[in-house]
């Protein structure tokens, strides 16, 4: 209960108003798109130079924290994810809006986060030695069998077809093969200069997702929202909070694999967060709803998203390894300021590692507040008229792909995926499988090849991968994601044609 002698020091002036401007910008930024968690915490580094460690770190936290619910604004009410981890709130979020129901969909979205969020967060005060333990266990094998297992999912992540929704993912696996291979420096499918960097995820992401709306907005010309006749209706909180309180079983299931995933290092909330939505997609009664603007949905990813923020530190403060990108960049804002992350690190300064995890913890309370507060005043941007929301998508597009590296090429990337999404989505091809293959690619890459050196060292890449509690473990849940999708399918087949015979 050591934590407990440090919660005053979250509530001493300035550090209180760091908190608050911290939780409510990263909620702002959260929901620029272009703008990810990483980016955020990284723009704000700078801004702590004048700081003590402690108030730093508040800063940075609160807004790690908000950003990654704050990202799920932009995901429901215009379909562009704030961040790669918020792609699967948009799938039913979005559909929520356009139902008239974005008020719900936020309110859902930010009361899971921080039930989510909480929960990471204790896991990290509580039980931070024996995780920083279990997370070494990790290595190249073990990852790559990771990365396999959200390929498993691809199949199933909103489409209408099994195999398209194969296909949309294997699209997904050639893009991140773009550019110079990492270990051997050769280049790969590399027919423009654009290309050279290979393709930027957050580049991809706001093309793939805001292209398509874009043009389909402006196919239908004139044909616009009338922006009087559009309600927008009210959604009392206490419904939200009574509805949450039934989906127990999506709020666990994206509570516990988000904070199993955010402990393991390099993998990262984008995982997390479609992960427990196919999984809560599956053991659902009611699955077929999925896509179509169910809240369990938005409740089980964004309570996956935000739970790996707590465990994603765990390593980093017990180990000096990060467990996501922004992490990576939280080490760097300890390190400015001269403390070096460690297993000593909480006797050594026990006031800094304290105050900051408590700050966490009050900053989800407040990231709630502050997001149901401007719910429903954000949910009333689907009142816009069609072609004034199609240009603003289209600024806010251009302007999130260009910040990301200052590079012209990442706009040709986006228009070019986003054209090409636009045609693909036709003909009954989605968006979410082509990204998730653009992000696991990557990942299962690199560790193979340093698996494969790594075992060609020892005693052949057979025992290394095949071998192992923690491999066998994955290999059986990859076998059984592959094998409950291909049954899934053929029931939902069956029962769609047996409906049309009856019809």
């Amino acid at each position: 209960m050591e934590f407990l002698a440090y919660f005053g020091g979250v509530f001493e002036p300035l550090s209180l108003l760091l908190l608050i401007g911290g939780t409510v910008g990263g909620l702002i930024l959260g929901a620029t798109p272009g703008l990810s968690p990483t980016m955020a915490v990284a723009l704000l580094i700078p801004f702590t130079f004048h700081l003590s460690p402690t108030q730093g770190l508040i800063l940075l936290g609160a807004a790690y924290t908000s950003t990654v619910a704050g990202g799920a604004v932009s995901a429901i009410l215009l379909k562009i994810p704030g961040a790669p981890a918020n792609i699967a709130t948009s799938l039913d979020g979005n559909a929520m809006a356009k139902n008239g129901e974005g008020a719900r969909a936020l309110h859902l979205s930010f009361l899971s986060s921080g039930i989510g969020g909480v929960t990471g967060v204790m896991l990290l005060i509580f039980l931070t030695p024996v995780l920083a333990s279990w997370a070494l266990e990790f290595g190249p094998s073990e990852l790559f069998w990771i990365s396999i297992l959200g390929v498993t999912v691809i199949g199933s992540l909103d489409s209408k077809s099994f195999v398209k929704g194969l296909l949309s993912g294997c699209i997904g696996l050639w893009l991140s093969t773009i550019g110079y291979d990492d270990n051997l420096g050769v280049p790969r499918f590399i027919f423009s200069d654009s290309l050279t960097g290979g393709i930027n995820i957050i580049a991809a992401l706001i093309g793939l997702f805001a292209i398509p709306q874009v043009l389909d907005m402006f196919s239908k010309g004139r044909q616009s929202r009338d922006i009087e006749q559009i309600e927008v209706p009210k959604h009392p909180i206490s419904k939200s909070v009574g509805e949450l309180r039934r989906s127990g079983r999506a709020l666990s299931i994206g509570t516990i694999i988000g904070s199993i995933i955010g402990l393991i290092p390099g993998v990262g909330g984008q995982i997390a967060g479609l992960v427990a939505y196919d999984q809560s997609r599956k053991f659902s009664s009611q699955r077929e709803k999925f896509g179509t603007g169910h809240g369990e949905g938005v409740i089980a990813a964004e309570s996956a998203n935000n739970a790996m923020v707590g465990p994603s530190l765990v390593p980093l403060l017990t180990l000096s390894i990060p467990g996501s990108p922004t992490a990576a960049v939280l080490l760097g804002g300890l390190l400015i300021h001269g403390i070096f992350p460690g297993s000593d690190l909480f006797e050594k300064h026990p006031d800094v590692a304290w105050t900051f995890i408590n700050s966490m913890l009050i900053g989800q309370i407040l990231m709630v507040i502050f997001g149901i507060y401007t719910a429903a005043w954000a949910a009333r941007i689907a009142r816009a008229p069609m072609p004034i929301m199609a240009a603003a998508v289209m600024v806010l597009a251009l302007f999130g792909s260009y910040s990301v590296q200052q590079s012209m090429g990442d706009v040709y990337i986006m228009l070019s995926l986003g054209i090409g999404m636009y045609f693909l989505e036709k003909f009954g091809f989605s968006a979410a499988p082509l990204v998730l293959g653009l992000i696991l690619g990557p990942i299962a890459e690199a560790n193979f090849i340093q698996g494969s050196l790594i075992a060609n060292a020892q005693n052949g890449p057979f025992e290394y991968f095949m071998t192992g509690t923690l491999n066998v473990l994955l290999i059986t849940l990859v076998v059984v994601s592959i094998a409950y999708s291909f049954w899934s399918n053929m029931i939902q087949g069956r029962t769609s044609t047996l409906a049309e015979e009856a019809g």
